[in-house]
């Protein structure tokens, strides 16, 4: 009786993690193409990182997708496995992508001294972001608890990056257009690494230890 309670359980999670996904995929390649048009019109390093975040998002939501698919189409346990091992690699290698990235444009931007522009719609998009995103992300925390998916932990980091990077780009715009402080909005980026940075390691933890164990089989 435990056991099909628990098939229950791990189904309905699958499903609500499917349909997530699908949301994050539709959500974030809007929010991707709106605030990149934007940052690029306002010349602000900061809602262009707050778009590639977004469609690096994209590609971690696609491959969350291809495992949670995997698994609900009936896949067998092997199987699963070794999508779960591909899934948390590649989710790894994106948030070590978005780290780079935020560092690369932060010290381009502070060097270069480019003083972003305001944009309304950037910073519409950004606080819309700061109240989907956390949501998202607390409904997908939910899913995995009876998952315990590394792969989709990580796009869990993803997604909460997305709101904070959200919340980083309304502060330092802000922060510029009230005290002509442009070197803010860098500065704010930069922290997000904090926090970033430890998550892509424990994501690229768990992905080795996948490997050790497929080659130990």
């Amino acid at each position: 009786m435990n056991a099909v309670s628990d098939l229950t359980l791990r189904s309905n999670a699958l499903r609500r993690g499917l349909r997530l996904e699908y949301f994050t995929v539709v959500w974030m390649a809007a929010e991707a193409v709106l605030a990149i048009a934007a940052g690029i019109v306002a010349r602000s390093v900061l809602l262009t990182a707050f778009g590639a975040d977004s469609l690096i998002e994209v590609l971690s939501g696609v491959t969350l997708l291809w495992r949670l698919r995997t698994e609900a189409g009936g896949g067998d346990e092997r199987q699963v496995d070794i999508i779960e091992r591909r899934a948390t690699w590649v989710s790894a290698a994106l948030l070590i992508l978005l780290s780079a990235y935020v560092v690369l444009t932060s010290a381009a931007g502070l060097l270069a001294r480019v003083e972003p522009e305001r944009s309304w719609l950037g910073l519409a998009v950004a606080a819309i972001a700061i109240v989907v995103m956390p949501w998202l992300a607390y409904r997908k925390g939910i899913v995995n608890r009876i998952l315990k998916s590394s792969a989709l932990r990580a796009d869990i980091a993803e997604t909460a990056s997305c709101a904070y990077l959200a919340g980083v780009t309304l502060l330092g715009v802000s922060i510029n257009a009230v005290t002509g402080w442009w070197w803010a909005e860098y500065i704010a980026a930069i922290l997000l690494l904090r926090w970033l940075i430890p998550e892509a390691r424990e994501a690229l933890e768990a992905a080795r230890e996948g490997r050790s164990a497929a080659e130990h089989e």
